[in-house]
Protein backbone atom coordinates (compact mmCIF):
# COMPACT_ATOMS: atom_id res chain seq x y z
CA UNK A 1 0.00 0.00 0.00
CA UNK A 2 1.44 3.25 -0.95
CA UNK A 3 2.57 5.73 2.25
CA UNK A 4 -0.10 8.28 2.64
CA UNK A 5 1.51 12.13 3.20
CA UNK A 6 -2.16 12.64 5.11
CA UNK A 7 -5.32 12.05 5.26
CA UNK A 8 -6.55 13.68 2.13
CA UNK A 9 -4.38 11.11 0.04
CA UNK A 10 -7.18 8.97 1.90
CA UNK A 11 -9.95 8.83 -1.12
CA UNK A 12 -11.72 6.21 -0.02
CA UNK A 13 -12.33 7.62 3.71
CA UNK A 14 -12.82 10.75 2.15
CA UNK A 15 -16.08 9.64 0.24
CA UNK A 16 -17.52 7.98 2.57
CA UNK A 17 -17.18 10.93 5.29
CA UNK A 18 -18.58 13.10 2.49
CA UNK A 19 -21.25 10.91 1.68
CA UNK A 20 -21.83 10.94 6.23
CA UNK A 21 -22.55 14.57 5.35
CA UNK A 22 -19.16 15.54 6.63
CA UNK A 23 -17.62 17.56 3.89
CA UNK A 24 -17.37 20.95 6.08
CA UNK A 25 -15.45 19.22 8.93
CA UNK A 26 -13.11 17.27 6.76
CA UNK A 27 -11.67 20.37 5.93
CA UNK A 28 -11.18 21.33 9.13
CA UNK A 29 -14.21 22.87 10.40
CA UNK A 30 -14.48 26.59 11.13
CA UNK A 31 -16.74 26.84 8.28
CA UNK A 32 -17.68 30.52 8.57
CA UNK A 33 -14.47 31.65 10.74
CA UNK A 34 -11.39 30.54 7.96
CA UNK A 35 -14.05 31.34 4.64
CA UNK A 36 -14.43 35.40 5.86
CA UNK A 37 -11.10 35.48 6.93
CA UNK A 38 -9.20 34.23 3.81
CA UNK A 39 -11.40 36.58 1.63
CA UNK A 40 -11.07 39.46 3.64
CA UNK A 41 -7.24 38.53 3.74
CA UNK A 42 -7.50 38.91 -0.31
CA UNK A 43 -9.47 42.20 -0.87
CA UNK A 44 -7.21 43.52 1.59
CA UNK A 45 -4.43 42.76 -0.59
CA UNK A 46 -5.91 44.08 -3.83
CA UNK A 47 -8.64 41.56 -4.71
CA UNK A 48 -11.65 43.10 -6.67
CA UNK A 49 -14.83 41.66 -7.94
CA UNK A 50 -12.65 41.95 -11.60
CA UNK A 51 -9.99 39.70 -10.62
CA UNK A 52 -9.65 36.44 -11.49
CA UNK A 53 -8.73 33.97 -8.47
CA UNK A 54 -7.73 30.20 -8.65
CA UNK A 55 -8.14 28.18 -5.05
CA UNK A 56 -5.86 25.32 -4.57
CA UNK A 57 -6.75 22.41 -2.59
CA UNK A 58 -10.35 24.12 -3.05
CA UNK A 59 -11.77 21.81 -0.56
CA UNK A 60 -15.91 21.47 -0.37
CA UNK A 61 -15.69 25.60 -1.38
CA UNK A 62 -15.29 27.36 1.91
CA UNK A 63 -13.58 30.14 0.42
CA UNK A 64 -14.76 29.25 -2.45
CA UNK A 65 -18.19 30.12 -1.59
CA UNK A 66 -17.90 33.49 -0.72
CA UNK A 67 -15.38 34.70 -3.53
CA UNK A 68 -18.15 33.35 -6.08
CA UNK A 69 -20.70 35.91 -4.56
CA UNK A 70 -18.39 38.50 -4.69
CA UNK A 71 -16.21 38.15 -8.15
CA UNK A 72 -17.79 38.17 -11.69
CA UNK A 73 -19.34 35.32 -12.79
CA UNK A 74 -16.65 32.97 -13.98
CA UNK A 75 -13.93 34.10 -12.79
CA UNK A 76 -13.12 32.04 -9.87
CA UNK A 77 -11.60 28.56 -10.37
CA UNK A 78 -10.64 25.40 -7.97
CA UNK A 79 -8.72 22.27 -7.92
CA UNK A 80 -8.63 19.56 -4.94
CA UNK A 81 -7.60 15.98 -5.63
CA UNK A 82 -11.07 14.92 -3.75
CA UNK A 83 -13.53 15.25 -6.46
CA UNK A 84 -16.32 14.17 -3.39
CA UNK A 85 -15.32 17.26 -1.71
CA UNK A 86 -15.74 19.35 -4.76
CA UNK A 87 -19.02 17.72 -5.64
CA UNK A 88 -20.27 18.43 -2.12
CA UNK A 89 -19.64 21.74 -2.01
CA UNK A 90 -21.50 22.55 -5.41
CA UNK A 91 -24.69 20.78 -4.33
CA UNK A 92 -24.91 21.88 -0.63
CA UNK A 93 -23.17 25.10 -0.67
CA UNK A 94 -23.41 26.65 -4.40
CA UNK A 95 -26.98 25.66 -5.17
CA UNK A 96 -28.61 26.45 -2.31
CA UNK A 97 -27.13 29.73 -2.22
CA UNK A 98 -28.65 30.33 -5.75
CA UNK A 99 -24.65 31.03 -7.10
CA UNK A 100 -25.02 28.20 -9.80
CA UNK A 101 -25.08 31.11 -12.48
CA UNK A 102 -21.86 32.72 -11.14
CA UNK A 103 -19.67 29.13 -11.08
CA UNK A 104 -20.42 26.86 -13.88
CA UNK A 105 -19.28 22.95 -12.89
CA UNK A 106 -16.04 23.07 -14.59
CA UNK A 107 -14.46 25.71 -12.94
CA UNK A 108 -13.81 22.88 -10.39
CA UNK A 109 -11.04 20.78 -11.24
CA UNK A 110 -9.67 17.15 -10.18
CA UNK A 111 -5.81 17.95 -10.35
CA UNK A 112 -4.11 15.56 -8.23
CA UNK A 113 -0.29 16.34 -9.23
CA UNK A 114 -0.35 20.42 -9.40
CA UNK A 115 -0.62 20.11 -13.41
CA UNK A 116 -3.35 23.09 -13.72
CA UNK A 117 -4.23 21.32 -16.74
CA UNK A 118 -8.00 22.59 -17.78
CA UNK A 119 -7.73 25.30 -15.70
CA UNK A 120 -6.96 29.32 -17.71
CA UNK A 121 -3.70 30.68 -17.66
CA UNK A 122 -4.62 34.01 -16.90
CA UNK A 123 -5.39 34.39 -12.75
CA UNK A 124 -3.77 37.25 -10.82
CA UNK A 125 -4.63 35.65 -7.82
CA UNK A 126 -4.00 32.44 -6.76
CA UNK A 127 -4.36 30.90 -3.05
CA UNK A 128 -3.71 28.06 -1.27
CA UNK A 129 -4.65 27.85 2.17
CA UNK A 130 -4.24 24.78 4.67
CA UNK A 131 -2.61 22.58 1.71
CA UNK A 132 1.16 22.59 2.26
CA UNK A 133 0.66 22.36 5.99
CA UNK A 134 -0.20 18.54 4.99
CA UNK A 135 2.66 17.78 2.35
CA UNK A 136 6.20 17.31 2.52
CA UNK A 137 8.32 20.92 1.18
CA UNK A 138 8.90 19.39 -2.37
CA UNK A 139 5.34 19.44 -3.13
CA UNK A 140 5.22 23.27 -2.78
CA UNK A 141 7.87 23.65 -5.21
CA UNK A 142 6.25 21.35 -7.73
CA UNK A 143 3.27 23.20 -7.50
CA UNK A 144 5.58 26.68 -7.92
CA UNK A 145 7.08 25.30 -10.80
CA UNK A 146 4.37 24.23 -12.72
CA UNK A 147 2.12 27.61 -12.01
CA UNK A 148 5.17 30.00 -13.08
CA UNK A 149 5.26 27.76 -16.12
CA UNK A 150 1.34 27.23 -16.75
CA UNK A 151 0.62 31.53 -15.60
CA UNK A 152 0.33 33.70 -18.29
CA UNK A 153 1.02 37.36 -16.83
CA UNK A 154 1.55 38.59 -13.24
CA UNK A 155 0.68 36.61 -10.40
CA UNK A 156 0.26 36.55 -6.66
CA UNK A 157 0.26 33.08 -4.79
CA UNK A 158 -0.70 33.15 -1.35
CA UNK A 159 0.14 30.34 0.90
CA UNK A 160 -0.11 29.10 4.25
CA UNK A 161 2.38 27.10 5.88
CA UNK A 162 3.16 26.17 9.50
CA UNK A 163 6.13 28.41 10.21
CA UNK A 164 8.61 27.51 12.92
CA UNK A 165 11.96 28.85 14.46
CA UNK A 166 15.00 27.12 12.71
CA UNK A 167 16.31 25.73 15.89
CA UNK A 168 13.18 23.83 16.77
CA UNK A 169 13.04 22.55 12.96
CA UNK A 170 13.61 18.83 14.44
CA UNK A 171 11.18 18.06 16.70
CA UNK A 172 7.32 18.44 17.36
CA UNK A 173 5.97 21.93 17.77
CA UNK A 174 2.81 23.24 19.80
CA UNK A 175 1.37 25.85 18.16
CA UNK A 176 -0.62 28.85 20.30
CA UNK A 177 -3.29 29.66 19.58
CA UNK A 178 -5.40 26.53 18.28
CA UNK A 179 -2.82 23.57 20.15
CA UNK A 180 -1.75 22.03 16.86
CA UNK A 181 1.10 20.24 16.70
CA UNK A 182 3.31 19.70 13.63
CA UNK A 183 6.14 17.92 12.32
CA UNK A 184 9.35 17.76 10.37
CA UNK A 185 8.36 14.39 8.70
CA UNK A 186 4.66 13.46 8.83
CA UNK A 187 1.17 15.48 8.60
CA UNK A 188 1.02 18.42 9.73
CA UNK A 189 3.78 19.54 8.78
CA UNK A 190 6.28 22.14 9.90
CA UNK A 191 8.57 24.68 8.30
CA UNK A 192 11.15 27.26 8.58
CA UNK A 193 11.17 30.30 6.98
CA UNK A 194 14.83 29.64 5.38
CA UNK A 195 12.85 26.79 3.37
CA UNK A 196 11.18 29.63 1.08
CA UNK A 197 14.55 30.28 -0.28
CA UNK A 198 14.58 26.84 -1.33
CA UNK A 199 11.49 26.21 -2.84
CA UNK A 200 11.97 29.31 -5.74
CA UNK A 201 14.93 29.06 -6.67
CA UNK A 202 15.53 29.15 -10.10
CA UNK A 203 11.99 29.72 -10.58
CA UNK A 204 10.38 33.19 -11.52
CA UNK A 205 9.23 34.23 -8.10
CA UNK A 206 9.69 36.18 -5.34
CA UNK A 207 8.66 35.60 -1.76
CA UNK A 208 7.73 37.87 1.15
CA UNK A 209 6.87 36.00 4.62
CA UNK A 210 3.87 38.44 5.64
CA UNK A 211 3.63 35.81 8.62
CA UNK A 212 0.74 36.20 11.25
CA UNK A 213 -2.77 36.95 9.56
CA UNK A 214 -4.65 36.23 12.86
CA UNK A 215 -5.71 32.43 11.47
CA UNK A 216 -7.10 30.47 14.30
CA UNK A 217 -4.55 27.77 14.15
CA UNK A 218 -1.24 30.20 13.79
CA UNK A 219 -0.63 28.72 10.30
CA UNK A 220 1.47 31.88 8.82
CA UNK A 221 0.87 33.52 5.39
CA UNK A 222 3.42 34.20 2.65
CA UNK A 223 3.25 35.57 -1.11
CA UNK A 224 5.04 34.30 -4.00
CA UNK A 225 4.95 37.03 -6.85
CA UNK A 226 5.41 36.40 -10.31
CA UNK A 227 5.75 39.14 -12.88
CA UNK A 228 4.84 39.33 -16.28
CA UNK A 229 8.17 38.32 -17.58
CA UNK A 230 10.38 35.55 -15.78
CA UNK A 231 13.12 37.67 -13.34
CA UNK A 232 16.07 35.91 -11.23
CA UNK A 233 14.45 34.76 -7.98
CA UNK A 234 14.89 36.59 -4.63
CA UNK A 235 13.65 36.83 -1.56
CA UNK A 236 12.59 39.23 0.52
CA UNK A 237 11.72 37.56 4.37
CA UNK A 238 12.43 41.05 6.43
Amino acid sequence: MPRLHSHYDDHENIDKEVAAGRHRELIGGLWEEIGALQLNFLQANGLTSQSKLLDIGCGSLRLGVRAVAYLEAGTYWGTEINESLMIAGYEKEILPSGLADKLPRGNLVLDTEFTFAGVPRNFDFVIAQSVFTHLPLNHLRLCLANLAEHIEGPCKFFVTLFVIPEEKLSKPYKHHPGGITTYPHRDPYHYARSDLHHVISGLPWTVEYIGDWNHPRNQMMVRFTKEAHPIASSASLA
